[in-house]
Order: C-alpha cells, then structure tokens, then sequence
C-alpha cells in the first residue's frame, strides 16, 4: 500500500499528540501547541505535492479515445468506457482530467455542428469590437429565411456549451443522449431552420495582472547608494519567497479573472438577446423552442420581458425537467394563461413516457419523459416532442378559434 508524502507528515504529530493526551494536566499546552500546529497545515497543499503534475492532452487521441460508430466514446486499445478514477486516491486530480477531457468534448461537438449539422457559427455580439470578449450562437443557413418553421434549442446551466444536453451522457453513454444532434437533424429533415442558443458562454477568462508592488526605496531625499542597496534586498527576498511558494505549492493554478460578454453575461441575458436581433428578425410563421432545465427559466424570463413578441410569433414550446418557476419569476397571470395553453413540460419520473404528473404551479402541463434521470429526460421525450409541435403547428393552421378551443379541452383532459 502506498503512503502519500502528507501522511509521512502528520504521522510524527498525530502520534505526539496521542503519547501527549495520555499525560497528566501538565501536557494540556503541548497540546494546545500541537493542535494550533495542526491547524496551520493546509491539507490541500499537501495533498497537491502527492500530485502528478496537471498537464493533460488536448485531443481525443491523446488521451487514447475515440467515439466508435454507435457514438459511444472507448478506449482506443481496451475498447473500454472512460474511466474516471484513472489514478487511485487522487479525486482531485482524476477531476482536473475529467474536466481536461470535458473542454476537448466540447469542441468535438462544436465541430460536428458545424460539419456533421452543417450549422454556420455566428459570433455575438453582432457589433462586438475585435478587442471585446465574444461568444457565438449556431444557425441552420434557413435560420432567418425560412417563411415555415424555426426550432430554438437551449441547453440547461452548468458545463453544457451550444449543442450539448449532458456532458456526463456524452462520455458515459453516447452522442445521441447527450447533445442537441438528433434534434437538429430530424428538424431540418422536417424543414425547420434551426437556431442553437449558447446560454452559458457568458464571459471569457484571463490571467489576472500581477500588480506590482511598490517599492519603499523610491523616495528621492535618500542617496542613490541606499536605494541601490534596499533594491538589491528586496529583489533577493522577492527570489527566496518565490522559490518557498514553487516549492509549497508546486502545483498552483494561474489566477484568472473574468470578462463579461456585452448583453450576454447571463443565460437569461443571452436569451433576450439572441430573440432580439435573430429569432425576432426570423420569417418564420412558427417558432418552437426546445428548452432543457434551466433553459426553461431563461425561456419564461423572455416570455415576460418580450411577451407580446412572444405570443405573435411562438407556435409551441417543449420544455425538458424545466426549472422554471412562475411565481418565483413573478410571471403575470396573462403569461401563465398562454404556458398553459402552449407549452408541455416532460419532467423526470418514472412513469410511462407521456404520463400525466401532477404540477403545484398553474403553468404548464407535465407529463413523464419516461425516465427518472434528469440529464435523459430531453433524448427520452424526443419523439413526444417532434409529436408534440406537429400537432400544434396543425392546430394554428386551422382557425384560431378552433385551435384555442381543441388544445383547451386537451389540456382540461389532461388536468382530469
């Protein structure tokens, strides 16, 4: 069994302190000593020196995984899962590779919605100066010109970038379950545009300016010699404590700040934002938005800023395992009648798929996605949802009367 470094450490203390507590009154401030001592010791930074180095690869190749045909990704040599335990006692270091593997995941996707979907990437904002932070949506070449159908898919909070439901799908199960694809590809094939949000691309991240430290010898009544001399001391302190901190904490991470994308430094901003100046802008009759989690609350948050928007040109929206809450988010009675009588919410449970569950909001409809996993619950209600938009797409296609009064007795159905 190996020992780690900070255990050969702690060792010699946690056994003083044992002989110690076995004596009489008289040890109770070598006690008190060793405790403080104890107290002073970062657990952390020592468990850090027990770490291999955080250099990970930067491709799917270099960790030696593929995704094989069935979109599963495996190891290139075994043939087996990804595992995440790669190195054993070492969480935080199979997490920092976890995470390494997770930011390749990510563009991997990008790539296929570009190549795979044949999705053009827009950057926003639309305005942006070439020194501002940026982030950028993707869109079907029909997005805004196509007179029909457009379909908005908006992902939940978290890791998740554009085209992405669950990252933990991805490398634990499969590309289907785990991104946005399968909705993309069966929407244009059903002649929809397509537009994919990137809600949490809300900043870029730089490594935070050191500020220099002033130095004492700067006033100009001492003699040059002098300051001289107090420069030359500081620089050697300044080299002795930064060789102390390597050695303390030789795997330190750079500190980053972080810059705020114009209009887009939230998932409910990027919203707004993404319907003002490209869902508004769209010729399409009818928009359906697909929103997973806490895509739902960024929908109702532009549901109640952009309302009357809203209800002129949105046709259905699925929601999956939404989040959302109306009285939380303060959503009027006039916004709550509309949910009610245009969206669905496929929530986790184990109930049939399409199952009715009972809601404590007076929103919208809830029936079972057919799983108990909310990360599964957008793949497992994907055919109720294209099933779903069919049917209201037909419904505004008749009269509005009608339409209002059969998808009203839908919903009473239901609610019986």
């Amino acid at each position: 069994m190996s020992v780690s470094l900070s255990s050969l450490i702690l060792l010699p203390i946690w056994i003083s302190m044992a002989q110690i507590q076995q004596g009489g009154p008289d040890e109770k401030e070598k006690t008190t000593a060793l405790k403080d001592l104890l107290s002073r010791i970062d657990l952390d930074e020592l468990m850090k020196k027990d770490e291999p180095p955080l250099d990970f690869p930067d491709t799917l190749e270099g960790f030696e995984y593929a995704f094989n045909e069935k979109g599963q990704l495996r190891h290139i040599k075994t043939g087996e899962p990804f595992v995440f335990n790669y190195r054993e006692d070492l969480h935080r270091w199979n997490q920092k590779r976890y995470e390494a593997l997770g930011e390749i995941i990510t563009k991997y996707v990008y790539e296929l919605l570009e190549k795979d979907c044949n999705l053009k990437k827009i950057s926003i904002p639309v305005d942006a100066t070439e020194s501002e932070p940026k982030s950028f949506i993707f869109m079907s070449e029909d997005a805004l010109t196509n007179p029909q159908k457009l379909m908005v898919l908006i992902h939940g909070s978290g890791v998740v970038r554009a085209g992405q439901w669950a990252r933990r799908l991805i490398i634990n199960e499969d590309l289907d379950s785990g991104t946005q694809i399968p909705f993309i590809k069966r929407a244009m094939d059903e002649g929809y545009g397509v537009i994919v949000l990137n809600p949490n691309e809300n900043y870029i991240e730089v490594e935070k300016p050191k500020i220099p430290v002033q130095s004492s010898s700067d006033s100009s009544d001492e003699p040059a010699e002098k300051r001289e001399r107090k420069d030359k001391v500081s620089k050697e302190t300044k080299k002795r404590r930064d060789f102390y901190e390597k050695y303390r904490n030789p795997q330190r991470e750079k500190e980053m700040m972080q810059l705020y994308i114009r209009e887009n430094g939230s998932p409910e901003e990027h919203a707004v934002y993404v319907w003002d100046h490209f869902i508004a802008q769209s010729a399409a009759e009818k928009v359906f938005f697909v929103a997973h989690s806490y895509g739902g609350l960024a929908f109702v948050e532009l549901m109640i800023q952009r309302e009357a928007d809203v209800k002129s040109k949105v046709t259905a929206v699925a929601l999956t395992d939404s989040v959302h809450n109306v009285w939380h988010q303060e959503a009027g009675k006039t916004v709550r009648e509309w949910m009610r009588e245009n969206c669905c919410n496929w929530v986790s449970s184990s109930e049939p798929l399409d199952t009715s569950v009972e809601s404590m909001l007076p929103d919208c409809p809830r029936v079972s996605a057919g799983t108990d996993r909310h990360e599964l619950t957008s793949w497992k209600s994907f055919p109720s949802i294209f099933k779903f938009f069919t049917e209201a797409s037909e419904a505004k296609n008749s009269s509005p009367k009608q339409a209002l009064t059969r998808r009203s007795h839908r919903i009473k159905h239901e609610e019986l």
